[in-house]
């Protein structure tokens, strides 16, 4: 990525990264088609409701905490230094594995009280419990296959990734299949079929980085943990998971708020939700296609490709989200129709849409501009930014305008404010200049 034309390296990255990532989706997709289309709205709004927020909130923070290992790990490689390299790949893991372990713990003691706090309705709390306690099985797992995948993204490889997903989401739907229609389990089957595909990807994913002729070959002698790179993985990756953890927790905020207009809601909403991953999921892989570029070019001192690459990574998202918006308000009402036959349901969904996804060409410059910020070697002033704005000016709006013009419009609108207000700031932030001025102190 430090050569050649910079347009052409983004895109030949962003699209086998973009497969890659909507694959991924594909796993809760799946399990939302499957359990609203063969078991019921409840069934829908337990998988894919306020369970999603929840886990959304710890599996963010931890992937923003490793997203550090990714950035050193292209710096390094930027620099053509595969010693460093190395010693950062299996820091990285072991990091990666310990805090899997955290999460399992720590998702499966509060998982009661949270499904409590955000006001999860009584005819779908069982639901939403079992589910989720299954799901954390899996956090090890789900952990060190992101972990490994970064790692080869890191280094230009947005392939193997790919090609990894799409076995593993055949997997699963086989499984959600055979789990929920032939043996009828409900949201178990659909639980313990994403454990089972994400340990399939985990092993497969190690398999092919131990057999890498690279620097980032993973070898079980070599896991150890290098305690100055792991402060620099931490001190990177630490205010991104910080910042991804707010983001999930004005959301759960929100979702609280979505609850209290009921089952039907909570179903449209996580309806919504799987069409609203497809535009999250386009712009947040090009978010790390230009944190990946970022470090690569960074590392290799070539700063002017840096400002270079902003512009053509605006460009090219900003067609690619009006392209999407406008395809997913005129095919809404069919899509809806996979996840649930209740016109109601369908109904808000569409509500939801129609409002929300003109919106989403507002939140083209927060990735951008934060993805090639932070592989420089910055993320301390994006979190500063994305914290007043999810959270102060959120919380605000759900407190001050939600109770006086109370509906679901009102209690959405919260999204449009702060993704403007906060491309501002980061544009502001941008053409000053000062996220370019650090010091190199990891070459």
């Amino acid at each position: 990525m430090t050569e050649g034309p910079i347009w052409k390296s983004l895109l030949t990255f962003f699209f086998p990264l973009l497969m890659g990532t909507l694959f991924q989706q594909l796993y809760n997709t799946v399990d939302a088609v499957i359990v609203g289309r063969f078991v019921g709205k409840e069934a829908l709004a337990a998988v894919g409701g306020g369970t999603a927020v929840y886990l959304n909130l710890l599996i963010s923070f931890f992937i923003g905490l490793t997203s550090g290992a990714g950035i050193i790990i292209s710096q390094f490689f930027g620099a053509r230094n595969e010693t460093e390299t190395s010693r950062s790949v299996h820091t990285a893991l072991v990091m990666c594995f310990a805090g899997g372990l955290i999460m399992t713990l720590l998702g499966l003691l509060a998982t009661p009280w949270v499904l409590r706090v955000t006001k999860t309705p009584e005819d779908i709390m069982a639901l939403s419990l079992t589910y989720l306690r299954i799901f954390f099985v899996s956090m090890v797992p789900m952990f060190m296959y992101n972990m490994t995948s970064s790692i080869m993204r890191a280094v230009g490889n947005a392939k193997a990734p790919l090609y990894i997903l799409i076995v593993a989401v055949i997997t699963n739907i086989i499984l959600d299949l055979l789990f929920v229609v032939v043996f009828q389990w409900g949201v178990t089957g659909v639980a313990w079929a994403t454990v089972a595909s994400q340990t399939e990807s985990m092993i497969i994913s190690l398999v092919i980085l131990g057999r890498s002729k690279t620097s980032v070959r993973v070898q079980a002698k070599k896991l150890t943990c290098t305690p100055h790179l792991l402060v620099k993985m931490l001190r990177l990756g630490l205010p991104a998971g910080i910042q991804a953890t707010f983001y999930c927790l004005s959301n759960m905020i929100i979702q609280t708020a979505i609850n209290s207009f009921g089952t039907i809601t909570i179903a449209s909403w996580a309806a919504y939700g799987k069409i609203d991953a497809v535009f999250w999921t386009m712009v947040s892989t090009m978010g790390v296609a230009v944190t990946t570029f970022s470090g690569q070019n960074y590392g290799a001192r070539q700063y002017k490709r840096l400002k270079t690459c902003m512009w053509q990574a605006m460009l090219i998202t900003l067609v690619m989200t009006a392209g999407t918006t406008g395809f997913f308000l005129l095919t809404g009402q069919f899509i809806f129709r996979l996840f649930t036959t209740e016109a109601v349901v369908i109904e808000g969904g569409m509500q939801i849409l129609s409002f929300l996804a003109p919106w989403w060409l507002a939140y083209v410059a927060i990735e951008v501009l934060s993805g090639i910020i932070r592989g420089s070697g910055d993320s301390f002033i994006p979190m500063v930014i994305t914290l007043f704005c999810v959270c102060v000016l959120r919380l605000v709006w759900l407190f001050t305008a939600v109770p006086r013009w109370n509906s679901i419009i009102t209690v959405l609108a919260c999204y449009p404010i702060s993704w403007s207000i906060t491309s501002l700031l980061f544009l502001i932030y941008w053409f000053s200049g000062k996220w370019l001025h650090k010091p190199i102190d990891h070459i």
